[in-house]
């Protein structure tokens, strides 16, 4: 195009208008007024009239050009500039029940992840550490949104205050894809310990780029669900009554995702195999009830030298069974364990519930069904 010596170069409007592309939140578009110089109309040395209402283009902060950032004042947020986005949930610990509720509220100004510049998202939480398929819950999927909301309801079972001390919640938001892989948008973790008991804690937390998963030095044996025990020592019948109450967050051994549950108890040394007791078979759970007992006869001073092997088993028909997990009650144990079976030989004719972490090994035992 010839312009001639004197004429004004045409600026076209995409010049006046450059708008932020950069994935996030979407920001108000400022007024093409903005972008043009403001002359004063008013001779120098002349007062202006006394302006009763300014628009927030005619503001800008302090130390900033007219126009900039002044059209967001009245719609600021605090996490406008993430660029995953923030998610808002509540936390609540029932010390009493050893239940962790964990409600997913919603999220905003969540990255864009599918073609329409939209996302399916949805939320899953594990406990870490542990094994992450064995723990992880999740809500359902919003579509079309970077702005969803839940309100869902995610509980963990078994959850002590032990658990509480050392481990720490994972919360990711993925986008769900049909015909490829789920993408993962952020993340954010919450150390447990900051949680008091009973005491509902509210989170507005902004999400970050995927952690590594580092394999903690403490936790050496891999966790595969909860089971809730019950024991009592009857003076009475002279012996020790073991109740299998549940499981909860069991690992899932079968394709679809569940397993076919069942429980077995071994009161150890059993040379002659002859303390196995069996619980009946729950089908496609990972959080069975049971609610069966078993008697073992045998004296209170005896049983101090005894162990309690409990075990948790996927049944499969025409093969062999496959262990999920378990856990041994006994002297020689720690934490958890321990304290029950104290409790357990201290008190009689007291029924005694505790939790127990399910692991993949135990010392000394080997798994055939």
């Amino acid at each position: 195009m010839t312009v001639r010596r004197g004429d004004k170069v045409p600026i076209s409007i995409q010049e006046h208008m450059a708008i932020n592309v950069c994935p996030g939140p979407i920001r108000p578009i400022q007024q093409i007024s903005a972008y043009f110089p403001r002359y004063s109309p008013w001779p120098e040395g002349a007062h202006a009239p006394t302006v009763h209402s300014l628009s927030p283009l005619d503001v800008a902060p302090q130390g900033a050009e007219p126009g900039e950032e002044a059209a967001e004042l009245d719609n600021y947020d605090s996490d406008d500039d993430t660029a995953l986005g923030t998610l808002e949930f509540d936390l609540l610990y029932d010390q009493e029940k050893c239940i962790l509720q964990c409600d997913i509220l919603k999220a905003k100004g969540l990255k864009p992840m599918d073609f329409n510049g939209l996302a399916d998202p949805y939320v899953k939480i594990h406990l870490l550490p542990g094994a992450c398929k064995a723990n992880k819950l999740k809500t359902r999927t919003v579509r079309n949104t970077l702005n969803p909301t839940w309100n869902e309801s995610l509980t963990y079972c078994g959850i002590t205050q032990e658990d509480m001390c050392k481990k720490i919640l994972r919360i990711s938001v993925c986008d769900e894809d049909k015909l490829s892989h789920n993408e993962f948008i952020g993340e954010t973790r919450v150390p447990l310990r900051r949680l008091k008991p009973g005491e509902r804690k509210h989170f507005n937390l902004c999400l970050e780029r995927q952690i590594p998963l580092e394999r903690c030095q403490e936790w050496e044996l891999e966790e595969r669900g909860r089971i809730l025990l019950s024991l009592t020592y009857s003076a009475e019948q002279g012996g020790l009554l073991v109740g299998i109450v549940r499981c909860a967050h069991l690992a899932a051994m079968d394709v679809n995702g569940f397993s076919d549950p069942y429980v077995k108890t071994y009161l150890k040394p059993d040379v002659e195999k002859k303390s196995k007791h069996k619980t009946s078979v729950k089908k496609k759970t990972l959080n069975p009830e049971f609610n069966e007992e078993f008697f073992y006869k045998i004296g209170q001073i005896e049983l101090q030298k005894r162990s309690l092997e409990v075990t948790v088993w996927d049944y499969d028909l025409g093969k062999s069974n496959d262990f999920i997990g378990g856990v041994t009650l006994a002297m020689g144990a720690k934490g958890e364990c321990l304290k029950h079976w104290m409790e357990c030989l201290s008190s009689t004719n007291q029924r005694t519930e505790h939790w127990h972490t399910l692991t993949n090994e135990l010392p000394g035992s080997t798994y055939t069904d």
